[in-house]
């Protein structure tokens, strides 16, 4: 019987010891909008499973979850207007960070106006550091690159 329980118990170690597949609950894509007089609208958007979220850009604290932030590489080919905007986030009191937070579900939507320093083809380069939580854990926070391909001027 000894015999028969060892190959068993080996194979169930080595099962167990396979890598795991990484939680990616949240995946980017970006898209581009040229608003007309060089200016173009900068789309970052997030795309959650259900359950999951990310959190706001500002936060009422700083001794909880970490707020969505994103970087841009600076470049002759454009200027960036202003600070990234968001769509309205959800408020609520959070049990599991016993304090108030602001976040995003399902498929928000983060937006950055830039303008054209010339009518040539351009790349935006850049990243969002996020946190992706749910109801019952929060991952560690990533940081993930994006580009954003900004097309010539028709003439």
């Amino acid at each position: 019987m000894r015999l028969l329980v060892v190959p068993f118990l080996f194979q169930a170690v080595l099962i167990s010891a396979q890598p795991q597949p990484a939680l990616t609950p949240v995946h980017w894509s970006t898209a581009v909008e040229d608003k007309g007089n060089g200016d173009v609208l900068l789309n970052a958007i997030a795309t959650l499973q259900d359950g999951w979220h990310v959190y706001a850009l500002t936060l009422p604290r700083n001794d909880g979850p970490l707020p969505t932030v994103f970087t841009f590489a600076s470049s002759d080919a454009y200027e960036l207007l202003g600070d990234v905007q968001e769509q309205e986030p959800i408020e609520v009191e959070d049990p599991n960070f016993a304090m108030l937070v602001r976040y995003h579900g399902h498929k928000p939507v983060f937006m950055q106006k830039v303008r054209r320093g010339s009518p040539e083809a351009f790349q935006v380069k850049g990243s969002v550091e996020y946190m992706a939580c749910n109801d019952r854990m929060c991952l560690p926070p990533a940081t993930v690159p994006l580009v954003f391909t900004v097309d010539a001027v028709s003439k």
